[in-house]
């Protein structure tokens, strides 16, 4: 089944601690993921930062909100029990615990009250935003971002010069850490006058290897013949390895060509090209900065 959502989470958690021991947090999202059917896939998806398992955070939150409705308790680090107002609420057979149903409790109500922003956003599409946790919202948003700002570097790409797009392709692989300087990156590279670059650039700034590069501006998908006629430049240069960069994207045929040939060619199509120039601070600047803070539960453990 498909992952569930943090409020669906609350009242399967309750129910595992409602035998009224201490469980771990490893125990709580073990059975939970067991309860609810999850694939070893589904178990290990993770949220857009790749940082934590979408399953994970969900249930942290179904947690952090019972805590606040006081259903439950920390006993000691990343160990949990029900409590008394918990085994109340199971008591009665709840058909579904969620954000509506906690509502009944004046602390998770004070809780709330503390972000009425968020409060207000939930009345215009509460179906919506309940259904994820925080951070996913918060992911979420930061990718449309991402996604939007790397169509605009590939427009912006595509209408440059081509004297500017052979520096922007050497300054980003000199951000890579190829190359070495960009003073010997840029000797490294010579121009091909069609429109792209075709040239070497070193590995390492020992100069221990070297890579051959093409980039070219192609508006259609670039198909196997030209990886295939790519590779044949590589054996002519006797270079075993080769970056291929486009503006457009590949085909599948020249995917599967570039993966199976003893000679190691990346593939670098426009999308990709503008993450990596997103990743390395090329022709870009920072706008603004968030910090997500999680409390330090071992400065409050005492010995």
């Amino acid at each position: 089944m498909a992952i569930p959502d943090y409020q669906t989470a609350m009242l399967p958690l309750l129910k595992f601690l409602g035998d009224r021991k201490e469980h771990t947090r490893r125990e709580i999202i073990d059975h939970l993921a067991d309860e609810f059917n999850l694939s070893e896939e589904e178990r290990k998806k993770l949220l857009p930062s790749g940082r934590q398992e979408v399953f994970v955070n969900r249930v942290s939150w179904a947690r952090t909100y019972m805590k606040k409705a006081q259903l439950l308790e920390a006993t000691r680090r990343a160990c949990f029990k029900i409590t008394d107002r918990g085994f109340e609420v199971l008591k009665k057979d709840p058909s579904r615990i969620d954000v509506k149903f906690l509502r009944q409790f004046e602390e998770f109500r004070e809780f709330q009250s503390q972000r009425p922003k968020e409060d207000e956003r939930e009345e215009v599409s509460e179906s919506k935003t309940l259904e994820i946790t925080p951070e996913e919202a918060l992911e979420s948003a930061y990718q449309r971002l991402r996604d939007n700002l790397a169509n605009d570097i590939l427009q912006q790409i595509k209408s440059c010069s081509p004297s500017l797009f052979e520096t922007l392709v050497v300054e980003l692989l000199v951000k890579m850490g190829y190359g070495g300087s960009r003073q010997d990156a840029g000797q490294a590279v010579g121009r091909s006058g069609d429109e792209g670059i075709d040239g070497i650039i070193k590995e390492d700034r020992l100069g221990l290897d070297v890579i051959y590069i093409q980039a070219k501006r192609w508006e259609n998908a670039v198909g196997r013949p030209e990886v295939q006629k790519f590779a044949g430049a590589l054996q002519g240069q006797r270079a075993r390895k080769g970056i291929l960069i486009t503006t457009s994207s590949f085909t599948k045929d020249a995917q599967d060509y570039a993966s199976k040939i003893e000679s190691k060619i990346i593939l670098i199509d426009g999308e990709r090209l503008a993450q990596l120039m997103m990743d390395f601070n090329l022709g870009v600047s920072s706008l603004a900065v968030y910090e997500v803070k999680r409390i330090d539960t071992d400065y409050f453990t005492e010995e």
